[in-house]
């Protein structure tokens, strides 16, 4: 059985909206292989306490700490040493046993034709990126199940999602313009909530999610980054995201060098 912890980056609102895209990560593991994984990124807890002065308890929140707000302003950190940072965490990713999968959904281009289907930004994304988990899981054996593990924040939307989509669920043909049904079948259990500051792995699902969004947002020329980000440039984000490759399932777009769906197409 698998294991799927999944976070965001973005609003998932439409039409009204604060952010231009949402990025659902997911970052899925075999349950034989959870405990060696939990075990490096209790390692990486304890090397960026050493290293950085991060209490071991303070949750990994990637946007807090590139844009210097607490609790990492007290950490006093150049620029310089919140790149270092990441790259720390990066480096610990890639050496994690786990998949990811990125879906970005594009609100810029959602148009009179396709809104009834990209409306609803979080009930489309999430189940787009299931769907992936299932492919990869069927691809690798019959029998793989998997569980969903996520914030509290939008829990019950998405156990709304997950029932739905195993009793009924189109999914758009890769040869024809039409859909098909293809309900998810490896899916146990309603997602299950728990708190982002508990979990190293949904603090990885953030990381991952949020240079995601900020390399997104650049490369498809869709909108600027804050303005506290001044200091950072898409270099360092593209470092950040071929450090993490290795863990990236790359074939769930065949698009780009890194696998993240981008919609609508």
């Amino acid at each position: 059985m698998y294991i799927a912890y999944f976070d965001e980056t973005g609003d998932d609102g439409y039409p009204d909206y604060s952010s231009k895209i949402f990025v659902l990560t997911s970052c899925y593991i075999d349950h034989n292989k959870w405990k060696d994984n939990y075990l490096l990124l209790s390692k990486l807890k304890h090397h960026l306490r050493n290293t950085y002065g991060l209490p071991i308890k303070t949750e990994i929140h990637t946007k807090k700490l590139l844009l210097n707000k607490n609790p990492y302003r007290k950490l006093n950190l150049t620029n310089e040493k919140r790149l270092e940072f990441c790259l720390c965490i990066a480096e610990y990713i890639k050496s994690l046993d786990i998949k990811c999968i990125n879906i970005v959904i594009d609100k810029t281009k959602i148009t009179d034709k396709n809104k009834n289907i990209y409306k609803d930004v979080l009930d489309i994304s999430l189940k787009f990126n299931v769907q992936r988990i299932e492919n990869d899981l069927r691809k690798a054996d019959t029998e793989n199940k998997f569980l969903i593990i996520t914030d509290e924040g939008r829990i019950k939307k998405m156990r709304q999602i997950a029932r739905k989509i195993q009793k009924i669920n189109y999914v758009p043909s890769l040869y024809s313009k039409s859909n098909y049904r293809n309900e998810i079948k490896r899916l146990i259990e309603d997602p299950l909530p728990k708190n982002s500051g508990e979990s190293y792995f949904i603090q990885i699902a953030d990381f991952i999610s949020y240079f995601t969004y900020l390399y997104i947002l650049r490369t498809n020329n869709i909108d600027s980054w804050h303005n506290r980000l001044d200091w950072l440039d898409i270099g360092d984000v593209t470092r950040i995201i071929d450090e993490i490759k290795p863990i990236l399932n790359i074939e769930a777009s065949k698009k780009g060098d890194y696998g993240i769906v981008i919609y609508p197409k």
